[in-house]
């Protein structure tokens, strides 16, 4: 087996169907007895539209922390996301779920910039939800991970500075650090990522910028392409002098690692909690 082929997840992942099926049933269920304002927009393309669920009894001045779904840059909904926002409301937070374009219909520099600037709206909006725009967080999953990671850090090709949030912490959770491998993947007809895309936004090669904290999560389960890059992403941080840690989560597969995120007993799920309390 080629090492490209460790970017199939679903080859890896038996019941990948099965979890895909109950990320969507429990956000359902989530969305029935949560306070979802949804589809509020932060752009004018279809897709640039996000949600923020409050907490049952929101106190002024909470924290605000913000998830970004995976997909491998093709594919994903935010609604079939929203059961992940139960560990941000258990600490008091406001949860907010970005949506964004997907290739190939547009480009990788697009989904960065849409992620970039739903964060931004979130920051400049966060008093009209209760939230103290100072106290932001950010997560992602997968591909999701991997956009988060530019909103702290500046792609090799860019000519420019462009604005970025203010961020206490990010959570990157099973994150595709080093896009090198993907444009010869499995992704090459779904997502049509040009070598050259790889190349522009990897965050191994990026310029990594100030982030008060950075936990590089990901399941112990997971294929190569995951842990490998994870840890050296985290050894250039540190050597950076950022706050970079590293946290395995025993017995967990790419997909089964959302479900914990979404447990405030999990593992990740806790770690979110304690960010979003102590942001």
């Amino acid at each position: 087996m080629t090492s490209q082929d460790l970017y199939r997840i679903r080859d890896f992942v038996p019941d990948f169907d099965a979890i895909a099926a109950e990320f969507a049933e429990r956000s359902r269920a989530f969305s029935a007895r949560a306070e979802v304002l949804a589809d509020l927009r932060y752009g004018a393309r279809p897709r640039e539209v996000l949600d923020v669920i409050l907490p049952e009894r929101p106190k002024a001045g909470a924290p605000m922390h913000v998830f970004v779904h995976g997909g491998y840059w093709r594919s994903g909904e935010k609604e079939n996301y929203r059961f992940v926002a139960a560990p941000i409301l258990a600490a008091g937070g406001v949860a907010a779920l970005v949506e964004y374009d997907l290739m190939p219909g547009e480009r990788l520099d697009v989904l960065v910039g849409e992620v970039r600037r739903s964060v931004l709206w979130l920051q400049e909006h966060a008093r009209g939800f209760g939230a103290d725009p100072a106290r932001l967080t950010v997560s992602g999953h997968s591909a999701g991970a991997h956009l988060a990671s530019f909103l702290a850090a500046t792609g090799v090709d860019e000519k420019e500075a462009r604005p970025l949030p203010a961020l206490k912490g990010l959570f990157l959770l099973s994150g595709i650090y080093d896009l090198s491998g993907i444009p010869s993947s499995f992704l090459r007809d779904e997502a049509r990522m040009t070598p050259a895309e790889a190349a522009a936004w990897s965050p191994l090669t990026a310029a990594q910028h100030a982030c008060p904290l950075r936990v590089i999560a990901f399941g112990a389960e997971e294929t190569t392409p995951f842990l490998e890059p994870a840890s050296a992403l985290q050894s250039r941080l540190n050597a950076q002098g950022e706050a970079a840690q590293l946290l395995p989560l025993p017995g967990l597969n790419h997909m089964s690692v959302v479900l914990d995120l979404g447990n405030p007993l999990g593992i990740a799920g806790g770690r979110i909690a304690d960010m979003v309390a102590s942001s």
